[in-house]
């Protein structure tokens, strides 16, 4: 008996394991790691999705700017020598010369080249006068200079070539009078007023009667340098001179819009990329023996500062086109089907319908009341949406037996409004564009206001909804497909 009762102790002792770490399981870190994980898919799915970006319209302008490589055309006379011998220039090229001013000497004796080379002459010593002149020019660029603007470093150089090429003139003079040799040195001086070159390249008789496409080739361009200190025949030319300062230059637009842009102008500004200057530019036509069509801008000041150029790249800035300005991503073109505007009825809410045939359950005919918002109007139709109405619908004229069936399409250009949170198509007028930017015209009846906010990437839009238009077109017909039934 006792024995039994041991075995009835034992047995009410008996103790059941358990898994050792199931106590320590944290309910909160499991909840933790579950919104984690929720958090890091609704990111990817959000970062997967092309979300809409909306742009806000403001006022805005778009200047025709147009930059083009222009041939400059200048009364320029070219001077020959008169004789033999070996050339020194003493007047500065680009510089103003009048009347009687002492442009350059012939050496028909070789006499002084000879002495120049005995002496060195690039050896030329400068006076406190003619240092105070370089230091000058060297410290008026040296302030103004912008890497931005590096041209102007060979403005620089051109001046200070100028600067120097003086001065070496200067001692030149006095070497030929310490020399005796003013009997065996001819000194030429100007005929007439003007700034003196010295380069030719067979441009110089260029007008706009005998100008050609070929003429704006710059690769078959050729530049003739005059070079100092060297021999020539009589005949050769020696320099010449640009005696007016009303000068032109001559542009080819391609460009109808742009042709047309600039016939309208009387007068245009001029940017020349050279130096940035401005000026004021009366424009003119004129078309060749060839039919190609060209655009003169003639000038009255700043000839000399373009002397030594015969192509220059030039901006021309034309009056701007004010309106609203919205990027060319948001542009789209949409198709509508057009109605005959009789047959659109006023609603009491000040809504647009239409009246449609239909049919009922039993197969009888009536007419239902459709509303439509309409997106354009002609003098005859109305752009009505393709979702609201379908091709083959017949509508009723109101208070008539005359019937149209839906069917002729008309394409509209125009952006989506998205105001409300939706898409919503606005028709626009576009007044001018450029690469990026458009000006549509403001204030119109189915456009677009200032302040509001368009879809910025309207063909994205386009693709996302046809393709959710698509999928869900094709979820019908499965749906469709599984659930039908065949009589046998």
């Amino acid at each position: 008996m006792k024995k039994v009762n041991n075995m009835a102790g034992q047995n009410s002792r008996k103790i059941t394991k358990y898994p050792k770490n199931i106590n320590n399981i944290n309910i909160g870190v499991v909840f933790f790691v579950a919104v984690a994980i929720y958090i890091i898919i609704s990111v990817f799915i959000y970062l997967g999705k092309d979300r809409v970006i909306p742009y806000q319209v403001m006022d805005g302008s778009l200047s025709a700017n147009n930059i083009y490589e222009a041939i400059a055309i200048r009364s320029e006379k070219i001077v020959q020598a008169d004789r033999a011998g070996y050339v020194y220039y003493i007047a500065s090229e680009g510089s103003r010369a009048a009347a009687g001013d002492f442009v350059y000497t012939i050496d028909e004796s070789g006499k002084l080249i000879e002495y120049l080379k005995s002496q060195g002459s690039e050896e030329v010593a400068l006076n406190d006068e003619s240092m105070s002149e370089l230091r000058s020019q060297i410290m008026s660029f040296t302030s103004s200079f912008d890497e931005k603007n590096f041209y102007t470093a060979y403005d620089f150089k051109n001046s200070l070539d100028g600067t120097v090429q003086k001065l070496s003139n200067s001692s030149l003079l006095s070497d030929i009078e310490s020399l005796n040799l003013n009997n065996s040195i001819a000194r030429i001086n100007a005929q007439e007023p003007g700034i003196v070159i010295y380069s030719t390249d067979g441009y110089e008789n260029l007008s706009p009667e005998n100008i050609t496409l070929e003429n704006f080739d710059q690769s078959k361009y050729e530049k003739k340098q005059l070079i100092n200190n060297t021999l020539v025949k009589k005949g050769d030319p020696v320099y010449k001179i640009c005696d007016s300062e009303d000068w032109s230059i001559i542009i080819n637009v391609k460009d109808e819009e742009q042709a047309k842009e600039l016939e309208s102008h009387q007068y245009v500004d001029v940017k020349f990329i050279k130096n940035q200057d401005v000026s004021s530019a009366k424009v003119s036509t004129f078309t060749n023996g060839n039919g190609d069509k060209f655009f003169m801008l003639s000038f009255t000041n700043s000839m000399i500062t373009f002397c030594k150029d015969r192509f220059l790249s030039v901006e021309i800035l034309t009056e701007s086109n004010n309106g609203l300005k919205i990027p060319n991503s948001a542009i789209v073109e949409k198709s509508f089907y057009t109605i005959p505007q009789d047959f659109v009825s006023d609603n009491n809410d000040s809504t647009k319908s239409v009246l449609r045939d239909k049919y009922d359950e039993q197969g009888n005919k009536t007419v239902e009341s459709v509303n439509i918002s309409i997106y354009n109007e002609d003098d005859s139709d109305c752009y009505i949406d393709t979702d609201v109405l379908r091709a083959g619908d017949v509508l009723i004229k109101p208070d008539s037996t005359a019937t149209f069936t839906v069917g002729k399409t008309g394409t509209l250009k125009g952006v989506y409004n998205y105001n409300k949170g939706y898409a919503d198509f606005k028709q626009i007028e576009v007044l001018y564009d450029n690469e990026e930017y458009s000006i549509v015209k403001s204030k119109t009846r189915y456009g677009l206001r200032v302040y509001d906010y368009i879809i910025l990437d309207a063909e994205s839009y386009d693709k996302n909804l046809s393709q959710n238009i698509d999928d869900s077109q094709a979820t019908i017909d499965e749906s469709a497909d599984g659930g039908s039934t065949t009589d046998s």
